[in-house]
């Protein structure tokens, strides 16, 4: 089953709940707020892709973050730092059995269909 996990306010979510509306495509939704976030995903998508692509620094939470926590940050920081703030995960994730992609490109979205 494909889940997108995002925040339902967040615009980049939105686009790609669009995407998937617009295209028929059956997707299950995951609020990282509302719904949770745990180690034990954030573990799971670091398995299949570099954690730091999950680490979202561009956002107004992370510069809200000590610049001390902020420098020379760890993979175990930064989990916990995204389970403390869900907002600090780049959104959307996008998970099914066969990939994993962060943030939303309709081209990449495409492709991923054209290959299944």
């Amino acid at each position: 089953m494909l889940t997108l996990y995002g925040i339902k306010s967040c615009d980049t979510c939105r686009k790609a709940r669009k995407y998937f509306a617009e295209n028929d495509i059956e997707y299950r939704f995951h609020d990282v707020r509302d719904d949770g976030l745990d180690i034990q995903m954030l573990e799971r998508w670091s398995d299949r892709i570099d954690w730091t692509k999950l680490l979202n620094k561009q956002s107004l939470t992370w510069r809200k973050i000590p610049e001390v926590d902020r420098s020379g940050i760890t993979k175990d920081r930064a989990f916990a730092l995204m389970i403390d703030n869900p907002t600090l995960v780049k959104r959307p994730v996008l998970e099914s059995n066969t990939f994993i992609a962060v943030g939303f490109s309709e081209k990449r979205f495409s492709a991923f269909w054209d290959n299944t």
